[in-house]
């Protein structure tokens, strides 16, 4: 029984680490603009998600990764929703993948005919979308997740490329256009050269250093980097003709005064479509851009609304995806980075060698089975795969260079960093630092509190901490909060100025949401989506103290290996007193849509089954609204559970536990409201 047990579990607790993964490298590529993975490696994590989903339906949820687009926009700008969703692409690695791209089209038409494709060249850049209204720029906006994007109009104002009006005379009274904004090759060599002459960090791909760019607060700055832009389709249009192709589109976009990439086809079948790909494979380098492949695209428009979207990408288009780029180089030595989980995460020393214009040091190496496996020892010559990441990966070794005196990796028995016992649990592909003290981890997870997508507090850089560490000033993240300003004037370059600027930004800090608090503590396992989820299940922070394993793994959501991972981490009693620090030092520890005011204060529901004239969202919000609390699972806990038709499973749990079951016009009557309105 127990082994039917853990193989049931094991597609779950799976699925669980993939979408954490891919939650954390989409932030580390959407917001932070600082990817710590090629784009293959996303792309092999992404397609192993959505095999297992489509192997087990029931883990599927609507906020996982592959069925959304992008990230939520960053706080620091104004909210811009699109028209029209900004879709995501479906890839394609090979030509098999492109042919079965077209089989799909011919089962889902019936009697299509010839289909002919337009084919254009994938700028690696970022997207954005423009909005013309009677000629003149009016918004700019990144895409976002795709229905709400970030307001940097005034950033895209300063690329000499995008006109601020389009010719009067054929434009649409209202139009949408999307295009790449992206960095030249040339100037992104230049603007590494001045940047090192100032003594300033090189921008790792020309990829980032635009999305930076656009996503800067002061537009000067992105007038700085000399960004270029190509239009590749209509979002939107009202108040003119709409073209009746993709062809016709690019070609009414260069009408209306757009720059539109000039390497853009049109092609009969799909053998057409191969071959450009295979010639642009070999092209790629004679570029002043960087491409990652080829976009193909069903050129009648009329095709395209016939064929729809499915979760995130549109039918009838795909994006062929050249292989990385590669070199060979000596791998020195694999050393251990620790971080703040207590992971112990290998990484190769190499010799510097050139790989698509940048210089690559170090590559990453995941854990020892990955070596293992590929068979990567210290001293190997190996090859280099780089795809516009920061830290490209070791593909494998070039074995008939070997000499025999290449060193095998094992995990050492001690931490590098204290020194401390290493711990590496049965089926898990990564070995832990056992010490919760280790002065790695603690500087890592201070990195991690501070950082833009958990606590965002400005001013607070690796040096700094390093510094306050260094001093004695902090150990932990309560001890940001007890910084005044004559210990951080002791720190190197803190002026007047910029230690009050650091004491504000510890203050709005302070106003950051339950949910980013939670995911700022580095809970294993625990990501922003996470965080969210564990913070609208349990409410706040005594809740998710008290609750139980099964209560926590009960939230929709979250599987058992999170649910240990966090009812865990609340057990220690070092952790539950940093929390208590943090609590006195002003940090939000209730969920923002919980009031504690009203009738229903102090209660605590369970909705389940289907509400009489009430939706459970709206029935979670009345209750919220007047002061209770609402959960996912029956517990001894619960006051009420309120059900409606098909209740399922948690109207037997709350019979056994003798826990009130109430109907919608009791929940009324509770609240002290009658006659049925909402």
């Amino acid at each position: 029984m127990p082994r039917v047990s853990d193989d049931r579990q094991a597609p779950e607790a799976r699925a669980a680490e993939l979408r954490r993964r891919i939650e954390y490298h989409n932030q580390r590529y959407y917001l932070d603009d600082d990817p710590e993975i090629s784009d293959a490696e996303y792309d092999r994590l992404f397609r192993q998600l959505q095999q297992l989903e489509a192997e087990h339906p029931e883990l599927a949820s609507p906020d996982s990764p592959t069925r959304r687009i992008g990230v939520e926009p960053a706080e620091k700008f104004a909210k811009v929703r699109h028209h029209a969703p900004m879709l995501s692409l479906a890839n394609a690695f090979d030509e098999d993948e492109l042919r079965a791209f077209e089989k799909r089209i011919r089962n889902l038409l019936d009697d299509p005919g010839p289909i002919g494709y337009v084919t254009e060249l994938k700028i690696d850049g970022t997207a954005v979308a423009l909005t013309y209204q009677r000629g003149e720029l009016r918004r700019g906006a990144t895409r976002g997740n795709g229905q709400v994007g970030e307001d940097v109009t005034e950033n895209l104002r300063t690329i000499r490329s995008i006109p601020e009006r389009l010719d009067s005379g054929s434009a649409p009274r209202l139009v949408e256009v999307r295009g790449e904004a992206f960095l030249p090759l040339s100037a992104f060599e230049r603007l590494n050269e001045e940047r090192m002459q100032q003594g300033e960090s090189p921008f790792a791909n020309p990829r980032n250093a635009a999305a930076g760019a656009l996503r800067q607060l002061d537009a000067a700055v992105t007038a700085s980097r000399p960004l270029d832009f190509r239009a590749y389709s209509i979002g939107y249009l009202e108040g003119g003709e709409e073209p009746e192709t993709q062809y016709g589109a690019l070609e009414a976009l260069a009408g209306w005064g757009l720059p539109v990439d000039s390497a853009y086809r049109r092609h009969d079948d799909l053998e057409g479509v191969i071959e450009y790909c295979r010639a642009w494979e070999q092209r790629r380098n004679t570029l002043d851009y960087e491409i990652d492949g080829v976009v193909v695209k069903v050129d009648r428009l009329e095709l395209q609304r016939r064929l729809g979207t499915v979760s995130r990408d549109p039918r009838w288009a795909v994006a062929y995806k050249f292989p990385g780029q590669t070199a060979t180089t000596r791998l020195v030595e694999i050393r251990i980075n620790v971080g703040r989980t207590g992971t112990l995460n290998p990484y190769a020393v190499l010799e510097p060698v050139q790989v698509g214009g940048v210089t690559i040091r170090q590559a990453t190496l995941h854990n020892q089975d990955d070596i293992r496996r590929k068979d990567i020892r210290a001293g190997d010559w190996v090859i280099v795969k780089r795809a516009g990441d920061v830290i490209p990966q070791v593909v494998g070794p070039v074995l008939e260079k070997r000499s025999g005196e290449e060193a095998e990796f094992s995990y050492p028995d001690r931490c590098p960093s204290c020194g401390a016992e290493v711990i590496r649990e049965e089926g898990d592909a990564m070995a832990y630092c056992s010490n919760s003290a280790c002065p790695a981890r603690r500087m890592e997870s201070l990195k991690h509190f501070v950082s833009r997508g958990a606590m965002d507090i400005r001013g607070l850089g690796p040096s700094t901490l390093d510094k306050l560490v260094e001093l004695g000033l902090v150990r932990d993240p309560a001890d940001l909060y007890r910084l005044d300003a004559e210990q951080i004037s002791q720190l190197e370059g803190f002026k007047e100025k910029s230690t009050q600027n650091l004491l504000d930004s510890l203050e709005r800090s302070r106003r950051q949401p339950f949910s980013r608090v939670l995911f700022a503590l580095g809970l294993r396992h625990v990501g922003e989506t996470v965080a969210e989820l564990l913070a609208a299940g349990l409410g706040d922070l005594e809740s998710l103290e008290a609750a139980s394993l099964e209560e926590i793994a009960a939230i929709e959501g979250i599987g058992p290996e999170i649910a240990a991972s966090v009812h865990g981490y609340f057990r220690q009693p070092e952790n539950r007193e940093l929390l208590q620090r943090l609590r006195e030092a002003g940090l939000q520890f209730e969920h923002r849509g919980v009031r504690r005011t009203g009738r229903l204060e102090g209660k605590t529901f369970v909705v389940t089954g289907t509400l009489p004239g009430m939706s459970r969202v709206e029935a979670k919000q009345f209750i919220e609204s007047r002061g209770g609390k609402v959960t996912s699972s029956v517990s001894s806990r619960t006051d009420f559970l309120l059900a409606g038709d098909g209740p399922g499973s948690k109207l037997e749990k709350a019979r056994e536990l003798g826990v009130a079951v109430i109907a919608l016009d009791d929940l009324r009557q509770l609240a002290g409201q009658t006659g049925g309105a909402t």
